[in-house]
């Protein structure tokens, strides 16, 4: 029987622990944390936003970064077979806007709940505050045929951890094999030095985002010690700070229906979007702007955020509803009559910029001031400082550069018997569960990868 050890109790390391078990294999799954699904149990705002309905063929268009990459995982294993398999689980699902999938109880620990079950079911050996140092490699050459065992029970005592839905009696061996590799991944080494052998070693460990999770970038360290490269990583889904004085003021205000246009710093389009934003009292959030992290990433910092307050009226259309409310209240002040164009906080900020004072009486309103307020409606600018940090980033642009890794099995091209899974791969997805659906996806392949091959 196979020995798998699965790096990471997250997401795509409990799917992958399901996948290698359910091939048949003796799976040890190692998690530093206290608990698994430390990151599941927040996402979605507590309530897990499991992955999107759309149509398969679609889903690519929401992967950011190298979606043909991911195709063999998402073949592997659809958003559609996703959802059946969280039902198998027994977790009762629901699909709301955007066909997001939501578990119907809105919890996302029963998310968690129902994979530990199904990790329990299948045997997984779990052991939890169970940190692990480095990968045990060796060489191959054509005469070794060397074997190294160390019986999975010594983690518990050797790591402080606890061992939970326990199948620790039996031992894993390695053997060292002629083939197109010059290393071989063999185990993990603890961090007392205790030596762990199997026959395939996955990394699971996420990125940096929410670090507080335990995601700090163990797998980075642990894949650049095997020969590979990990590209420029930072936040990605995350906030932007901004200079303008105004968003502290407007801190909370959640817009609605409105287009967005990010330019870099040299003026050139990056991104574009219609929807949700929200002002924080840093900069500005909401859907628009995580979209356009993942897309544009830190080529935002130092451009700008142009808000179109009116997306949905032409200039003609909005010159003819400023005409029609500046006469239907013309005795109003300005101050008073704008909070028929805008949310009321925002309108003292729009007059400004339009420089129409508040008093002013809407019936005296010229033609010249009236144009400079559809300006202000159309074009509301912010000035980018940057991103975000990794304690509010949603998930981690960058990682495990895919050239290295083989898109059917998630196994390492450059070391024999390492596997990959999940966020600390450079794949990255928009909002809206797309994410969550590469951990899933990406974690099963690789488990039943390194079960077969």
């Amino acid at each position: 029987m196979k020995h798998v050890i699965v790096i990471g109790g997250g997401a795509a390391g409990m799917m992958a622990a399901i996948g290698a078990a359910g091939e048949g294999a003796r799976v040890t799954l190692l998690e530093k944390n206290e608990k698994l699904g430390k990151k599941i149990y927040i996402t979605g705002k507590g309530r897990c936003n499991l992955t999107n309905a759309c149509d398969v063929s679609e889903f690519a268009e929401h992967v950011v970064s190298n979606p043909r990459f991911f195709l063999s995982a998402l073949n592997g294993l659809t958003n559609a077979e996703t959802i059946e398999l969280f039902e198998s689980f027994g977790l009762p699902t629901k699909t709301e806007r955007g066909k997001r999938v939501f578990p119907v109880s809105d919890k996302s620990s029963d998310v968690i709940r129902v994979l530990e079950n199904e990790c329990r079911r299948l045997g997984v050996s779990v052991h939890l505050r169970a940190e692990v140092k480095a990968l045990l490699t060796e060489e191959i050459t054509p005469a070794a045929d060397e074997t190294a065992e160390t019986s999975s029970d010594e983690i518990v005592a050797s790591a402080g951890g606890e061992g939970i839905f326990g199948r620790n009696d039996k031992k894993g061996k390695s053997k060292k094999s002629k083939n197109e590799y010059t290393t071989r991944v063999t185990g993990v080494i603890l961090p007392d030095g205790t030596k762990l052998a199997a026959d395939a070693v996955i990394v699971a460990t996420g990125g940096l985002s929410y670090p507080s999770t335990g995601s700090t970038g163990d797998g980075y360290r642990m894949a650049k010690a095997c020969g590979h490269t990990v590209t420029k990583l930072y936040p990605s889904l995350v906030s932007l700070t901004a200079e303008d004085g105004c968003c502290a003021e407007l801190s909370g205000l959640s817009l609605r229906n409105v287009g967005v246009k990010f330019l870099g710093a040299d003026g050139k389009l990056l991104t574009e979007d219609f929807g949700e934003l929200l002002f924080t009292h840093k900069g500005i959030s909401g859907p628009t702007v995580l979209t356009a992290t993942a897309v544009a990433g830190d080529a935002l910092a130092g451009g700008t955020a142009v808000i179109d307050l009116k997306k949905g009226l032409s200039d003609e259309q909005l010159d003819a509803r400023l005409v029609r409310e500046l006469e239907a209240g013309h005795a109003k002040q300005m101050g008073n009559l704008i909070g028929v164009l805008v949310p009321a906080a925002l309108g003292l900020e729009i007059l400004r910029r339009a420089e129409i004072p508040a008093e002013c009486k809407a019936g005296s309103v010229t033609k010249e001031q009236r144009q400079r307020l559809a300006k202000a409606l159309r074009a509301f600018t912010l000035t980018i400082t940057g991103l975000g940090g990794y304690n509010e980033a949603v998930v981690t642009k960058g990682g495990i550069l895919t050239k290295e890794v083989n898109p059917s099995t998630m196994e390492s091209r450059l070391a024999k018997g390492l596997f990959f899974a999940g966020e600390v791969l450079d794949l990255d997805a928009t909002t809206g569960g797309f994410n969550l659906q590469i951990a899933w996806s990406t974690g099963m392949l690789a488990g039943r990868k390194a079960a077969r091959e």
